[in-house]
């Protein structure tokens, strides 16, 4: 059976800017009250005073992880590339086929950026605009779902041991989100990984990675 506690405590745990801000003691539990109370309220079915919401967020103990900023900056090289369009297409029995068309295709090229990725359901093609309408032939057969041209990219080496790294993705991501900046797309490797960006936040992003490792 719900609880206030329990609403409140699962409000909090699905946003993380709520959990830190409370966890480093800097929140006005009354303003915070007033809030979400209706969200309470929408849960509970019923009427909920800010009282008791307020006795419930004191209940709330934020489980705080300390972020490596030493991990942070110690990030690598980081690259901009414009000129970048996506295409995202269905899975059939055909698209590896001509995934390996369009490989063979630019094998030879040099200055070019390609990105093939996959799931279940669809495929995922990132390339330089150059490239758009080789993809376009080599998948003309295929079921396009979307596209979206005049992405930019932004890649940035990994520090040596990132993966036992916590929160060094929440925390980039955090600091994105504060500036208003959307991610379009991201792809991650052992070494690097790269955001995709309308280009519009790309400078602004670019400027904030630096910050990071300063």
């Amino acid at each position: 059976m719900k609880t206030i506690t329990t609403v409140v405590h699962d409000i909090i745990r699905h946003q993380p800017f709520l959990d830190d801000a409370i966890a480093r003691d800097i929140v006005n539990f009354s303003g915070l009250a007033a809030d979400i109370q209706p969200e309470v309220e929408k849960e509970m079915h019923k009427p909920v005073k800010q009282g008791s919401i307020i006795m419930a967020l004191r209940r709330y103990a934020p489980k705080r992880t300390k972020i490596n900023m030493k991990s942070l900056r110690e990030l690598g090289d980081i690259v901009v590339r414009s000129g970048i369009t996506e295409y995202t297409y269905l899975n059939s029995n055909t698209i590896i086929a001509n995934k390996a068309r369009l490989l063979e295709a630019v094998k030879d090229q040099t200055g070019v950026y390609l990105n093939y990725s996959s799931n279940y359901q669809e495929s995922n093609i990132l390339v330089s605009s150059t490239l758009t309408d080789l993809v376009e032939k080599c998948f003309r057969n295929e079921i396009r779902v979307s596209v979206k041209d005049e992405l930019s990219s932004i890649t940035i080496a990994l520090p040596k041991n990132s993966s036992q790294t916590v929160g060094l993705y929440f925390y980039i991501f955090k600091l994105l989100a504060y500036e208003g900046i959307p991610v379009f797309e991201m792809i991650s490797t052992s070494n690097y990984f790269a955001l995709f960006l309308e280009k519009e936040y790309v400078n602004k992003a670019f400027l904030l990675m630096n910050e990071i490792k300063k």
